[in-house]
């Protein structure tokens, strides 16, 4: 369901489309719709697409910052780093929660967050 004015889709750089798949799989538990070898649409809750990976794009750090929530943050970090990503900013508290950042193995950098 789109809502108006919230973040309907989000495209991220991913020059390498099987090693975007594999981490964000391992990492996340994402799912993916290959459209032709040049194009990977991504769910991250089972249901509607919520991005895709461009493999035209080139990654870098500094951009908007995606967050994803997760449920247990420990764990997360944990799967993000088994999966092949490093931790760019180690976890910390902030008013709500606590959260922290990564790079993906193509150098994007995204958030994790949980209310505890």
């Amino acid at each position: 369901m789109s809502i108006h004015h919230a973040i309907d889709y989000i495209e991220l750089p991913a020059p390498d489309l099987a090693a975007a798949k594999a981490f964000y799989g391992s990492a996340l538990g994402w799912t993916f719709t290959d459209y032709g070898e040049a194009y990977v649409g991504f769910s991250s809750t089972g249901g509607d697409e919520d991005g895709g990976f461009d493999p035209r794009g080139t990654p870098h750090a500094g951009g908007p910052l995606v967050q994803v929530y997760s449920d247990d943050l420990e764990a997360t970090l944990r799967a993000v780093v088994a999966a092949g990503g490093a931790i760019s900013v180690e976890p910390f508290a902030f008013p709500g929660g606590r959260r922290f950042q990564f790079t993906d193995p193509a150098g994007n950098e995204l958030g994790a967050w949980s209310r505890t």
